[in-house]
C-alpha cells in the first residue's frame, strides 16, 4: 500500500482555515486538496473541496462531447459526500425547470442563471452525483469530498463578477437544461455501510466496520483507492490517517481492521450501462 501524494490548490472561493485534519499555509485561501492517481487507477481523481463563497456555475463535457469539441482530455463525471456544511449551506445543481439553450446562454450573460437553478439545502451525509452535462455550483459554507473521472475540463458559465475566463460556447453546448434525476441524490449515514456508485466511470463503497471489509472483498476483491474519514485505518502494517488517500493493489491480501471508523473505497470500475446510485 501507498499513500498518495497532495496538492493544495488555491481558490478565490477557499477557506483560509480549514477543518481538520487539514491546515491551510499561512495567507493562502485553499479550495482544493486532490490526490495524485497512481498509475495501477489514472482514471479516478480524489479531492477535497472547502469554500466560503459560491464556486462558478459550471458545466463538464461527456467523453464523446470532448473529443467532438477537439478537448486533450476525456470529459468528467463526477460525486460528492457532504463532510460538513454550516446552516443554510446549498448546491446548485440542475434546474428548477426545464430550460432550452438560447435561454440559458442569456441567463449566464446576464447572471440570472443561478436563480433558474435548483438549490438544495445540505447537511452531513447528503450524496450527489453529478452526470456530464449537469450545471453545477457548490455553494458557501461546505466541505465536501469529491470522487470524479480524472479530467481537468471545466465550462464555466456564470461566476459571480470575478475576473476569471467564462466558456459559453462550449458550456452551452454540452450542457442539459434539465432537473437532476432525484434517484441520483441521497442521504447516508457516515456510520453505515452502502455502495454509493456502480459504474460507468467509477464505482464508490462507504464502509463501517470490519463486516464492511469482509463483504467487500467477497463482491470485489481488486486494487483499491482508500479515503478514511473518521478516523486512522490499519492496513496490514500502515496506517491511513484521515486526509490523506492511499492505493491498495493488494487490498484482499491484509489483514485489515476499520473499527470505529468509517471509510470511502473506490475499485477499479467495470463497464456498466448507467450510473446508479445503490441502496
Amino acid at each position: 500500500m501507498k499513500l498518495l501524494s497532495k496538492c493544495m490548490v488555491e481558490k478565490p472561493w477557499g477557506k483560509d482555515v480549514l477543518p481538520a485534519p487539514f491546515t491551510a499555509p499561512e495567507g493562502q485561501r485553499i479550495g482544493e486538496i486532490w490526490f495524485e492517481p497512481p498509475p495501477e487507477m489514472p482514471d479516478i481523481l480524489v479531492k477535497y473541496i472547502f469554500t466560503s463563497e459560491k464556486l462558478s456555475v459550471q458545466v463538464h463535457p461527456s467523453d464523446a462531447q470532448a473529443r467532438e469539441l477537439g478537448e486533450s482530455d476525456r470529459g468528467k463525471e463526477e460525486c460528492w459526500l457532504v463532510l460538513d456544511a454550516e446552516p443554510g449551506a446549498t448546491l446548485g445543481i440542475g434546474f428548477k425547470a426545464p430550460i432550452e439553450a438560447d435561454r440559458m446562454r442569456a441567463a449566464a450573460l446576464d447572471g440570472t442563471i443561478e436563480h433558474l437553478m435548483e438549490w438544495y439545502p445540505v447537511q452531513r451525509g447528503d450524496f450527489f452525483y453529478i452526470p456530464a452535462g449537469t450545471v453545477h455550483a457548490i455553494g458557501a459554507g461546505i466541505t465536501l469530498v469529491e470522487i470524479q473521472q480524472n479530467s481537468d475540463i471545466t465550462y464555466r458559465l456564470y461566476d459571480y463578477g470575478r475576473p476569471r475566463e467564462l466558456h459559453l460556447h462550449k458550456g452551452v453546448a454540452v450542457a442539459k437544461g434539465d432537473v437532476h434525476a432525484s434517484s441520483l441524490r441521497r442521504q447516508f449515514d457516515l456510520a453505515g455501510s452502502a455502495q454509493l456508485v456502480s459504474g460507468p466511470f467509477f464505482k464508490l463503497a462507504l464502509l463501517a466496520g470490519d463486516h464492511a471489509i469482509a463483504k467487500l472483498r467477497e463482491d470485489s476483491p481488486s486494487p483499491s483507492l482508500i479515503v478514511p474519514i473518521t478516523r486512522a485505518i490499519e492496513v496490514g502494517k500502515a496506517t491511513v490517517e484521515p486526509g490523506e488517500c492511499a492505493f491498495d493493489a493488494a487490498f484482499v491480501e491484509h489483514e485489515t481492521s476499520v473499527q470505529g471508523t468509517t471509510l470511502l473505497i473506490a475499485p477499479p470500475h467495470q463497464s456498466a450501462d448507467a450510473h446508479e446510485i445503490c441502496e
